[in-house]
């Protein structure tokens, strides 16, 4: 072990705390997900067009307040699992996550946030759907989170 690697461990341990947090938060995101596109998304259309505009500024307002620091502690522990990989792990898996992870930090930028900034000007249709559609992404991308994070228990020695 070089000392890089030993300042690494000692910086950033793979402990079981890390390990545990990982696995929590990208589990609540998973679940969060698929309420979001199979629940929440598809009501938006019920609202009415009166009350619209509010009803999508309090839902940005309020979503942030849970997906805020779950996606913030999400992205911190995978990538002290990728600076520090749990012994009997390797590199792959953990990196193989962040990835995914980068994935679904961008199509929340280029694909999610546009479209809640169409319908912030009212509703409408067009973009309620391709929000809708659009979400697939992050909704495959956090099952396949998930699925690492709790692979990464298991497998941890």
């Amino acid at each position: 072990m070089d000392l890089e690697s030993v300042a690494l461990a000692v910086v950033f341990p793979a402990s079981d705390a890390v390990l545990t947090f990982h696995l929590a938060a990208s589990a609540s995101m998973f679940g969060l997900i698929w309420f979001v596109q199979i629940v929440h998304y598809p009501l938006f259309g019920s609202v009415g067009h009166e009350g619209f505009v509010a009803y999508e500024t309090a839902h940005r307002r309020r979503t942030s307040y849970v997906v805020g620091p779950l996606m913030a502690a999400e992205a911190l522990t995978a990538v002290l699992l990728v600076a520090n990989p749990p012994t009997g792990v390797g590199a792959a898996l953990p990196l193989a996550g962040l990835v995914l992870l980068g994935v679904i930090h961008m199509s929340t930028v280029w694909l999610q946030v546009p479209r809640h900034a169409e319908l912030s000007n009212g509703y409408d249709d067009v973009a309620l759907r391709r929000l809708v559609r659009s979400n697939w992404v992050r909704t495959i991308g956090w099952s396949g989170r998930c699925a690492i994070a709790i692979v990464l228990v298991l497998v941890a020695s």
